[in-house]
């Protein structure tokens, strides 16, 4: 793993150089930061990103990847490693992350050093989506083998709304390696679907950060891609025409490479929910779903 580790970051670093040669006019650009709440567009949200690197200085694959929680074991990661993962970054790189909106990220993020996008979507498709991806596409998943084990679809969709609030205490007692929070909880967690989007809400306060509509991008791309790049090109004209970049952004759209991306469909949650989930679903979101603009009361 470290062997492959480091051949990673020789090539990188390597293609990185080939494209500071190949746009020696242009250094001075900062790092393209795109936020992803999960299963909101974010593999997607990548590769729009790397089409700057047809255009610019910019590297031609994403940096790395930052989650708040780990795939595999659901441990919560410490704060200081999101800034110390922040603080990793350079200038010219693509970064891609589930990151929360901590004051003390903030302030990073929010600096010349950045050019930072948040992407999310309808919540309702977030987590019939999130069912899909745990069930079938991921077995690794720390939650794979108990949404396995439930009987049918409904049954899933209704955990992926809820959470798991025993998660923590059933954890505990099977798992002896994860770290401890200060109250002696091992550090997990699978709360509803409000609690899980609420540590991201405060990157929708920043005029420093674009937020995208993942609906916008199938519906409306090309006004979205135009915002995109002038949210780069308003901090760092680029020596392309609007038009170039316009188009490297667009064709650097490829489906097919989202491991996670099923249908490129909004609005498929109606398919899905039944009269009982609309019911725990506003019973648990809350006004989630009109603070994010996609409904304008509960009346849905």
């Amino acid at each position: 793993m470290a062997l492959k580790s480091t051949l990673r970051s020789i090539v990188y670093q390597t293609e990185k150089l080939a494209q500071q040669v190949r746009f020696k006019s242009q250094q001075d650009l900062p790092t393209l930061l795109g936020i992803s709440f999960p299963k909101s567009g974010t593999h997607l949200l990548d590769q729009i990103l790397l089409g700057f690197s047809n255009v610019a200085p910019y590297a031609k694959r994403v940096h790395s990847f930052y989650a708040e929680y780990e795939g595999e074991s659901g441990r919560k990661r410490a704060p200081e490693q999101a800034l110390a993962w922040l603080d990793s970054l350079r200038p010219r790189d693509v970064a891609s992350a589930h990151l929360f909106a901590r004051p003390e990220a903030v302030a990073r993020v929010c600096s010349p050093k950045f050019a930072p996008y948040f992407i999310f979507r309808d919540p309702r498709d977030v987590v019939v989506s999130h069912v899909f991806y745990v069930t079938d596409m991921e077995a690794r998943h720390v939650h794979h083998d108990y949404y396995q084990s439930l009987p049918d679809f409904d049954a899933r969709l209704t955990v992926s709304i809820l959470g798991r609030p025993d998660f923590r205490a059933e954890r505990s007692r099977s798992v002896a390696s994860f770290d401890y929070a200060q109250d002696g909880e091992p550090l997990l967690e699978f709360p509803n679907i409000a609690d899980r989007f609420a540590p991201y809400l405060g990157w929708l306060d920043h005029d420093e950060v674009l937020i995208i509509h993942f609906e916008d991008l199938i519906h409306d791309r090309a006004a979205t891609l135009t915002q995109i790049m002038d949210h780069l090109i308003i901090r760092a004209p680029l020596h392309a025409t609007r038009q170039l970049i316009l188009d490297s952004l667009e064709t650097s759209i490829n489906p097919k490479k989202s491991p996670t991306f099923r249908s490129g469909k909004t609005g498929e949650w109606k398919k899905y929910f039944t009269d009982e989930h609309k019911k725990i679903f506003k019973e648990a979101a809350g006004d989630l779903l009109v603070k994010l603009g996609y409904e304008k009361d509960g009346n849905w």
